[in-house]
């Protein structure tokens, strides 16, 4: 045999063992889910829970996503959207924190609710493995191909085969390998018939007008600052592929004990900051929270986001990294992560910067306990908007509004419309910031289930509960963590009932979708809470002067009954629909704001006896971004057929009174 002939055979035995390995290394499971973000633990403990053999899938090394790598500082909405596993995650919360619920945390509390989910179902982990492609039979995956996230080579592919598949990455990697149309950057106003999409400049997180935007003042031909893009202002709403900017959610200490100090960081560029330095003599800054949301956390730990018109967003750095490489990513990340401790190192030790805001910053450090196998440093990027999915169903901003409901709900939104600004340039010769839109003012809607499953000639059997087919401006608001866990959950129950009737996903009847939500929300078979909203006229009777106000601010749900001069005899009552006789922890949702009655007297009746209470509202503490908490009244014993209540009087209310909802949760499910 000549060289050339040796040479071929040896490559061909080096690819027969390269398959032959790979071979050896194929897994089988019912579902494969894709991403250990919150949304993929909660779809894979789902599912697991469900009968089937699981596999998650974490490139990283972390399970949780945001929620345990840094985004500490829920943002909620309105707690009413907020359903099953979703709502027993912040309540597990609550729990480690002595509370009913809490949607405000620590990293490493996070980490450890979503790990015990998946011990207790026993769900098979594969960590630090990443999807390189996927094979298809038909329109169907058949396997998807991984590559090790640490050091990638031929010989430690796996091959993992699915009957289901479910992408929970904040990117869309497994969708994309998959070859389902999807979308990157921000639709024209005009594809949707949108008002807030395509580019916008806005008054939110801007410049004020005046500060020069090159390295010397009112020269031009000294070049732009570092940040600052020389793309001309797009018209409004014109459509682009700009994506929304990112952020590290970074958690700080205040605790002297538990604080290491912040560093200068490699690749540290005091220039990088001079908008901010432009910014301070332009406008009157006083604290570090004038240009950086420092949320509290618990144990004298903070949650540092964006705030204002130069701070931790790196803006119009995050185009590339939707499509980019695993490598091409990784260098993004290290970027945002040196810019970002440059940030907090520039401002605590900047000789420009004011003595009093440097020792403000001084005051904060690195946590000892968390990210200890990270150098205490989250590896988490904030994937604010990736790829998303072009699907059976868009869902736009006609949804949020309410202008379009649908029908096939598996799970709702509330938050504002949010988009962070996608890039910085020149306009009029000053610095502008391009792209921050902020429109609330709607309540809960529903999200259609045709919004997670691919087109039906694309793929039968993928759900894609996080980059899923919405619009850019509308994503905005869907892109919440606890909306994500509902939509895992939601994905992970639609993909078992694929394969327990053998059709595809986009056949799965949406009404058994529905019902296994509500009759089986903690996935355990345990028996469901029972929720009486005043919307729910079933369960409520009114006397007196009640007033419905939709979206009043801090209402829970669509909205709330309001009285603004409250006669003793007036009163809303909640009764429950019991099924099952059992002992129920019993709450009510109170909402504090300008105008309300100092005390709310109640009255809770277990079908046998009557007992009054009296709530001061001043020992009623609201934490993070809400207006009212549940208040526990007590444990009573319900029969199927009492007509046990909870009911809001009038009784000595000496400013406006507020009836939302009540609350009966088995004393089972409450521990």
């Amino acid at each position: 045999m000549n060289t050339v002939g040796r040479n071929w055979l040896i490559v061909l035995l080096i690819l027969l063992g390269n398959i032959l390995s790979a071979q050896q290394k194929q897994k089988k499971y019912d579902v494969v889910v894709y991403g250990g973000t919150s949304a993929g633990v909660v779809a894979a403990y789902t599912a697991k829970q469900m009968g089937k053999s699981v596999l998650l899938i974490d490139p990283e090394t972390r399970v949780g996503g945001l929620s345990s790598g840094g985004l500490g500082y829920t943002d909620i909405g309105n707690k009413y959207a907020i359903k099953g596993l979703s709502l027993d995650f912040y309540r597990k919360v609550g729990q480690q924190y002595g509370n009913f619920e809490q949607w405000i945390f620590e990293p490493h509390v996070a980490e450890d609710i979503f790990l015990g989910y998946l011990k207790k179902a026993r769900v098979d982990i594969l960590y630090s493995h990443r999807i390189i492609s996927a094979r298809k039979n038909k329109r169907n995956i058949g396997s998807i191909i991984l590559e090790s996230s640490i050091h990638p080579t031929v010989k430690t592919n796996k091959i993992i085969i699915g009957k289901e598949f479910i992408d929970c990455s904040y990117e869309g990697d497994l969708m994309a390998k998959a070859s389902v149309s999807y979308t990157v950057g921000r639709e024209d106003n005009k594809q949707y018939n949108e008002t807030y999409n395509g580019s916008q400049l806005r008054d939110k997180h801007q410049f004020p007008d005046g500060i020069d935007p090159y390295n010397t003042t009112g020269k031009p031909e000294s070049g732009l600052l570092w940040g600052v893009s020389n793309n001309t202002l797009l018209p409004d709403g014109k459509g682009n592929k700009m994506v929304q900017t990112y952020n590290i959610r970074v958690c700080l200490s205040k605790d002297p004990a538990n604080m290491i100090p912040i560093t200068q960081p490699e690749d540290y560029k005091p220039g990088r900051y001079e908008l901010l330095l432009r910014l301070m003599a332009k406008k009157t800054i006083k604290h570090i929270e004038d240009f950086m949301t420092t949320s509290p956390m618990p144990n004298n730990k903070t949650d540092i986001n964006n705030n204002g018109p130069f701070s931790t967003d790196m803006i119009g750095m995050s185009w590339e990294y939707p499509e980019a490489s695993y490598a091409k990513r990784q260098a993004i990340f290290k970027a945002h992560e040196n810019y970002t401790k440059g940030f907090f190192y520039f401002v605590g030790h900047d000789p420009r910067i004011p003595v009093e805001i440097r020792n403000e910053m001084l005051q904060y450090g690195y946590p000892k306990d968390e990210y200890i196998n990270t150098n205490h440093f989250t590896t988490q990027m904030y994937v604010r908007e990736a790829r998303r999915m072009i699907g059976e169903y868009v869902m736009t901003q006609a949804n949020c509004e309410g202008k379009e409901t649908v029908k096939d709900g598996i799970g709702m939104a509330a938050y504002t419309m949010d988009s962070h600004n996608a890039e910085r340039i020149v306009v009029n010769g000053m610095v502008k910031n391009e792209g921050d839109v902020q429109i609330g003012g709607f309540g809960p809607y529903p999200i259609s289930y045709r919004s997670l499953v691919p087109k039906s000639n694309e793929c039968g059997n993928l759900l894609v509960p996080v980059c899923l087919s919405a619009s850019h401006i509308s994503y905005g608001s869907i892109r919440m963590e606890p909306v994500f866990m509902m939509l895992g959950q939601s994905a992970a129950v639609a993909a078992c009932i694929a394969i327990d009737d053998k059709i595809t996903v986009q056949k799965v009847n949406v009404k058994k979708i529905q019902s296994i939500l509500k009759t089986n929300p903690m996935a355990d078979g345990s028996t469901p809470e029972i929720l009486v909203d005043n919307d729910d006229t079933k369960g409520i009777t009114v006397s007196g002067n009640w007033k419905r106000k939709a979206n009043f601010e801090g209402c829970y749900g669509p909205s709330v009954l309001v009285n603004d001069s409250a006669k003793s005899e007036d009163f809303v009552r909640f009764t429950p629909d019991i099924k099952k006789e059992d002992v129920y922890n019993v709450y009510i949702y109170i909402a504090k704001g300008a105008g309300t009655t100092s005390h709310i007297t109640l009255l809770v009746n277990d079908g046998k006896r009557e007992k009054n209470l009296d709530v001061n509202m001043n020992t009623i503490t609201v934490k993070g971004q809400t207006e009212g908490e549940w208040v526990p009244l007590g444990k009573y014993n319900f029969s199927i057929g009492d007509k046990g209540n909870v009911t809001v009087t009038g009784k000595n209310a000496d400013g406006k009174v507020l009836a939302d909802a009540a609350l009966f949760i088995p004393d089972k499910i409450s521990r």
